[in-house]
C-alpha cells in the first residue's frame, strides 16, 4: 500500500470531471463583444453571451425555454393546437352571431358587440 504525500505548497491535482462538475453546478458565463470598424465607422457588432450550466441550474435561474419551444417539446405543441382549436371555435361562433339575421331581440346584442369591438381597436 503506497500513500502519496502532498505538501501544503503543492496544488491538488484536479481532474476534468471535477472541473466539469463544478462548472455545471455553479454555472459559467462567457460574455464578449466583437466590433469591426473602418475609419471610426462601426460596420459590424457581434455580441456573444454564453451560459454553461446544468439543466437543474438553468431551471433554478428561470432559463427553461426548451419546455415552451415547440421544436423541443411535443406537449407545448399539443397545448398550442388545443388553444388554437378553441380560438377558431370562438371566432366561428362570433362570426355566426354577427352574420345571423337581425331580429328585434338581437339588435341590442349586436350593438353591444360593435361597441366592444370599436372600443378595443
Amino acid at each position: 500500500m503506497s500513500l502519496e504525500r502532498t505538501s501544503p505548497t503543492q496544488p491538488r491535482a484536479t481532474s476534468l470531471v471535477d472541473i466539469l462538475d463544478r462548472v455545471l453546478d455553479k454555472g459559467l458565463v462567457v460574455a464578449g463583444d466583437i466590433r469591426v470598424s473602418l475609419a471610426n465607422v462601426e460596420l459590424l457588432t457581434v455580441r456573444i453571451r454564453l451560459l454553461v450550466c446544468s439543466i437543474d441550474k438553468a431551471q433554478e435561474i428561470g432559463l427553461d425555454w426548451w419546455r415552451h419551444d415547440t421544436f423541443f417539446s411535443s406537449q407545448t405543441e399539443l397545448a398550442e393546437s388545443e388553444e388554437m382549436t378553441a380560438l377558431r371555435g370562438r371566432v366561428e361562433r362570433l362570426e355566426r352571431e354577427l352574420t345571423a339575421p337581425t331580429t328585434p331581440a338581437a339588435r341590442p346584442v349586436r350593438r353591444a358587440v360593435r361597441r366592444q369591438q370599436s372600443g378595443s381597436e
